[in-house]
């Protein structure tokens, strides 16, 4: 890990009433391929009791691979960058925290630019996590 940003807790989406999410975003170093890292997160999602039934259903633990030193891939078992990240003020966020300078790979927006284009209501950084 290079650097992790701060947690914060959101609304659960969709439904809100499901628990509140906690995110965080983490640069990483690593010389595993975008595949084999992907595999290695969801190896720790296992790890830590997560079953996936159905989408978007409350969860252990959600880890993503958001960015990929720019990589863009539409390949079916990995998409790079993460399809909807640039939708989520929960990712944004973070990201802004540990890259205040990422620029999403498709666009070139800046991730202060997309964070402007979601918002960031609901969101509450967490201090004493």
């Amino acid at each position: 890990v290079v650097v992790a940003s701060p947690f914060y807790r959101s609304p659960a989406w969709p439904n809100p009433t499901d628990p509140a999410f906690v995110n965080a975003v983490a640069q990483v170093k690593t010389r595993l391929l975008p595949g084999e890292l992907l595999k290695a997160l969801l190896g720790i999602e296992k790890a830590f009791g997560r079953v996936r039934k159905k989408p978007n259903e409350p969860r252990t633990l959600d880890l993503d691979l958001i960015d990929y030193g720019g990589l863009v891939s539409d390949a079916e078992q990995l998409s790079l960058p993460h399809p909807r990240m640039h939708e989520r003020a929960f990712v944004l966020r973070p990201l802004a925290d540990v890259a205040p300078g990422w620029r999403h790979p498709d666009t070139g927006q800046s991730v202060d630019v997309l964070l402007g284009i979601v918002g960031e209501a609901g969101l509450e950084r967490l201090t004493d996590a």
